[in-house]
């Protein structure tokens, strides 16, 4: 799997229509949702500036997420013109390849 990490800071009058493109059922999810590979999305916003972002895309394989891209260039595009509007900052942090993943085991006692 790879996932993709991009960082965005959002002008504040915009924050509202970001968080509903790029959340759960929103323009981003509906765009690749049916793409082969695509797993899904992940939302964050930083606890101190709440104008931060990060967004997390989970894909099987780079090639896959390329596909994806080439085959909605258009939708994106218009995506990406909102985006410039609604951003101060737009980064792609990179695409990672995760390693390891840490199972939490439950407490026992409570404690």
């Amino acid at each position: 799997m790879t996932e993709i990490i991009r960082e965005f800071v959002v002008k504040e009058e915009a924050r509202g229509r970001f968080e509903l493109a790029f959340g759960p059922g929103g323009a981003w999810s509906r765009l690749f949702g049916r793409a082969p590979g695509f797993r899904g999305a992940t939302l964050l916003r930083d606890t101190q500036d709440r104008r931060r972002y990060l967004l997390v895309e989970v894909w099987d394989t780079e090639a896959q997420r390329a596909r994806a891209w080439a085959d909605h260039a258009s939708e994106h595009a218009a995506l990406d013109a909102d985006l410039a509007d609604w951003c101060e900052a737009r980064t792609e942090l990179g695409a990672f390849t995760m390693l390891a993943q840490a199972a939490v085991r439950p407490l026992r006692g409570g404690h």
